[in-house]
């Protein structure tokens, strides 16, 4: 577990009037989806690092956040747990960059990589309230952006989402979100569609 003063800094990190989904409120909802499966992973620390970790460093006008995120991590973790545990979070962290499992891990690590990858993109597959509010965040956080350019984007996005053989690349995410994430993404893509 990870020590509470490590914990309330990765809050703090998570303030700001600038974060609309990914605040605090992004890794809590995966900790409560974490505790469930904590037996089913190889390093349940790395993992929860992670969580707490992935999105320290956010801001949507950059592309070097899970980098930076990263970075940070290795300074506050090193020393405060195993450092092959650091090691592994670090690594996890980095994979959220293209949402790939890195190539030469362990099969252990590698489905603790597939299940905290399936973790992050679980708001897709959420109730179709939980699901807008997350749309209406992302929105929130990219409110620099004019709305027609926005509206655009986020379908291209949402399109390359739908054209995947799979949205979850474990077997627990796949039957937990996949149904719902693909009705999900659909109704976003009509709704940004009939905006234009």
């Amino acid at each position: 577990m990870l020590p509470p003063e490590i914990l309330e800094q990765a809050r703090r990190l998570h303030d700001g009037a600038k974060r609309g989904y990914h605040a605090w409120s992004h890794p809590q909802a995966l900790l409560t989806l974490f505790a469930t499966l904590r037996d089913r992973l190889r390093d349940p620390l790395a993992v929860e690092c992670a969580i707490v970790f992935h999105d320290a460093i956010y801001d949507p006008t950059r592309t070097d956040n899970e980098r930076q995120s990263a970075d940070l991590a290795a300074r506050l973790l090193r020393g405060a747990i195993p450092s092959e545990t650091c090691s592994r979070a670090i690594r996890l962290i980095e994979a959220t960059e293209r949402h790939v499992v890195p190539d030469g891990l362990t099969e252990d690590d590698a489905e603790d990589c597939r299940i905290f990858l399936d973790l992050d993109l679980s708001i897709l597959g959420a109730s179709e309230a939980a699901f807008d509010a997350y749309e209406a965040g992302v929105r929130h956080e990219y409110q620099h952006v004019p709305l027609e350019a926005f509206r655009l984007g986020r379908a291209s996005i949402l399109e390359r989402f739908l054209a995947r053989d799979r949205l979850y690349i474990s077997d627990w995410g796949h039957e937990m979100f996949e149904a719902k994430a693909r009705t999900n993404l659909a109704r976003s893509l009509i709704a940004l569609r009939s905006q234009g």
